[in-house]
């Protein structure tokens, strides 16, 4: 079995899920820590560097730098240093590929869901390799690690942590402030009768605008001749328009056709992303 089963990079501000490796574990032990990494992804604000959360069955690793925090779901059997080790090589790689414009610009969740193929390639290289090739590098994580211990976390503080997210702290109400109104000054009522002798005068000339198109009007269709050349040209300018947005309509049928075969394979992965992120809430 392999010991790093799940990873993820998240936004450290929000909890914001930028990107995540596919992955499809259906236990009820590993939807329920996914619902746990999901809960502790709001909170990575309050515990900067490196972290952990002891389980039965799973442990959760997380680590954060500035804005990026990158998560894992690891069996028991799997070495801290080795879990930090992995996290450390996904986000060296992540912030990499992205600016830091670009993470902070983004609004919805896994924005860089083309980062997966890179977060699989790290974590089947760490599963499939023994730790001997990669002796060098876990020493170093482990002197860190024994020089600056990682904060440990119980599965009670991430209940807490849920129960403060889906509402169940008390709330505090206050009542709504009383808003009167004030009289009228003598500085509205002067702008009041300003604003109904601009209405009366705009009045006056929409009549006398009416009456001159009306003129007009009875003008151009006084002779069967100019009957004739209006008719062809109100004509002439129906048929124009007609055809133009008909050639628009094919454009947009070929565009939209075009975008969805292009873009179909990155919504399916999308929505897989999201439905396996919200089986954790």
């Amino acid at each position: 079995m392999s010991m790093i089963l799940f990873a993820c990079v998240v936004r450290v501000r929000d909890g914001l899920p930028l990107s995540a490796s596919t992955d499809f574990y259906h236990t009820q032990d590993f939807l329920e820590c996914r619902r746990r990494l999901k809960t502790l992804a709001l909170r990575l604000a309050q515990y900067p560097g490196r972290g952990s959360v002891e389980g039965c069955d799973f442990n959760i690793h997380f680590s954060s730098l500035r804005d990026v925090a990158c998560m894992a779901i690891c069996s028991r059997q799997c070495p801290a240093a080795m879990a930090f080790c992995f996290l450390e090589t996904v986000w060296w790689e992540f912030t990499a590929s992205y600016d830091t414009t670009c993470i902070g610009l983004a609004s919805r969740p896994y924005a860089f869901l083309e980062f997966d193929s890179i977060i699989q390639k790290v974590k089947w290289h760490f599963n499939h390799v023994s730790c001997v090739q990669m002796e060098s590098s876990l020493e170093k994580i482990q002197e860190e690690l024994e020089f600056q211990p990682p904060v440990v976390l119980t599965l009670e503080d991430t209940d807490v942590a849920n129960g403060i997210m889906n509402g169940h702290t008390q709330i505090h109400l206050e009542p709504a402030p009383n808003f009167r109104m004030e009289p009228v000054t003598a500085l509205g009522v002067l702008s009041l009768i300003l604003n109904i002798m601009c209405a009366a005068l705009n009045l006056i000339r929409g009549i006398h605008l009416a009456e001159h198109s009306l003129q007009c009007y009875l003008y151009l269709f006084y002779s069967p001749a100019r009957t004739r050349k209006v008719v062809l040209l109100l004509l002439f300018i129906c048929l124009g328009n007609v055809y133009l947005h008909g050639l628009r309509n094919v454009w947009q049928i070929l565009f939209h056709i075009g975008v969805a075969s292009l873009s179909s394979h990155q919504i399916l992965t999308r929505q897989l992303q999201e439905k396996q992120w919200d089986c954790g809430v």
